[in-house]
């Protein structure tokens, strides 16, 4: 696979390796609209129909020619127009329509004149201001013309797109099936939640981090639990998880000089990259092949883990669902308080992002440490320092990252 060891990967050359070898594995199916909810799209989407099908009203009011305006006296009403009732009947020179929102407008109508414009005399209408040609009218196809793409295959479905395709009569739609994720934590200090922690134990909480990311992107998630550093049941995990998975995703197992089972077992069964990160925290990380499944391991330290999910794991795991995927949108921010930082490293700080009389201004969580994971959970972005960049000074400039939709 041709990975670089020496020194420390910049965070941009790891994504772009990793994605350079990637390719959608997820098969199409299709569902019923309301079962599509977050799936991704297998294909384009084109529009059967213009949006709206027909000229319709903007305004509850008056269809009116504009020759009949001329004369400047009022209008007799010929009849009314509703959304689904349109009008079909007589309409003499010297008449106007009353007209709702939505409603089709007669043939021959110039505008739509709101009612607020207007006196009401009984049937006979006089109209306080000239309309303009077109006034009030919604065109036939001027939100989406009959045959336009509407949706680009890729596209996950959300709450923002179901309404879309509802009101082009989309009944069904191709999608990707959910891509299947297998996770395990290793390491005999884990212990499962709910359970007394003897001296030395650890309560093992990244299975959880990297479970909810998982259910955020819609994956289908097999969690095989904790496995002790035991080479026979590592071997089952592993073997197991490459057998009915897309993709193995562990945490802990691939620190620098960890004296484990983990790596001589990858070794093994895969062609494997263990790489030292040029990002804090997070340096620790690997990336390969087994047989069938590709391979994510994230660091031990909580922090560390949920962070390289994030930024590397979640824009790969996007390309094997096919599913288009953006960088997050990046700020920039004053600092509201200094920041410690050393060049070399590229530093994902935890930080809480606000509105300050000046502008956004954001300030640091406390404890930058990867094991102190209550930092993340009171953060609302990353302030993001540059690898080459030291201390920050209260008022300098910095760029910040939101929170996007897996931490949110």
């Amino acid at each position: 696979m041709g990975f670089d060891t020496s020194g420390l990967l910049p965070l941009s050359d790891a994504l772009q390796g990793m994605l350079e070898q990637l390719a959608c594995c997820c098969d199409c199916e299709q569902l019923p609209l309301p079962e599509a909810l977050g799936r991704v799209l297998a294909s384009d989407i084109a529009s059967p129909l213009a949006v709206p099908p027909f000229d319709n009203s903007a305004m509850d009011g008056y269809a009116v020619r504009l020759a009949d305006l001329a004369s400047g006296t009022p209008l007799i009403m010929a009849g009314k127009a509703f959304a689904g009732q349109p009008y079909q009947g007589e309409w003499p020179a010297g008449h106007c329509v009353r007209i709702m929102t939505g409603a089709p407008v007669p043939a021959g109508t110039d505008a739509v004149v709101m009612q607020e414009e207007t006196q009401a005399d009984g049937d006979r209408i006089t109209f306080l201001a000239q309309p303009e040609p077109g006034q009030n009218i919604r065109r036939a196809g001027s939100d989406i013309g009959n045959g336009a793409c509407v949706l680009q295959a890729g596209t996950r479905l959300t709450p923002r797109e179901m309404p879309l395709l509802a009101s082009l009569g989309v009944a069904t739609v191709a999608v990707r099936r959910p891509l299947k994720v297998a996770i395990f934590s290793t390491g005999d200090e884990l212990k499962p939640v709910g359970t007394p922690l003897a001296h030395g134990d650890i309560y093992d909480s990244n299975r959880y981090g990297v479970r909810a990311m998982l259910t955020r992107m819609g994956c289908d998630c097999l969690d095989l639990g904790i496995i002790p550093d035991d080479p026979a049941q590592l071997r089952a995990a592993f073997i197991r998880a490459d057998k009915e998975a897309d993709v193995l995703i562990t945490t802990g197992g691939v620190s620098v000089g960890e004296a484990d089972f983990t790596k001589l077992l990858l070794d093994e069964l895969g062609e494997i990259g263990f790489w030292k990160l040029a990002i804090k925290p997070g340096k620790p990380f690997a990336f390969g092949r087994l047989p069938r499944a590709w391979f994510f391991g994230l660091p031990g330290n909580p922090v560390s883990a949920m962070v390289t999910f994030d930024q590397l794991v979640q824009p790969a795991l996007a390309k094997l669902a096919g599913q288009h995927f953006e960088r997050p949108l990046q700020l920039q921010a004053i600092a509201a308080e200094p920041l410690k930082k050393s060049p070399g490293r590229l530093d994902f700080q935890r930080g809480i992002l606000s509105q300050g009389p000046n502008g956004l201004e954001v300030r640091s969580t406390g404890s930058q440490d990867s094991a102190v994971f209550s930092s993340l959970s009171r953060a609302n972005c990353y302030i993001v320092l540059e690898r080459e960049r030291g201390r920050v000074a209260a008022g300098e400039t910095v760029t910040v990252e939101p929170f996007g939709g897996l931490l949110l």
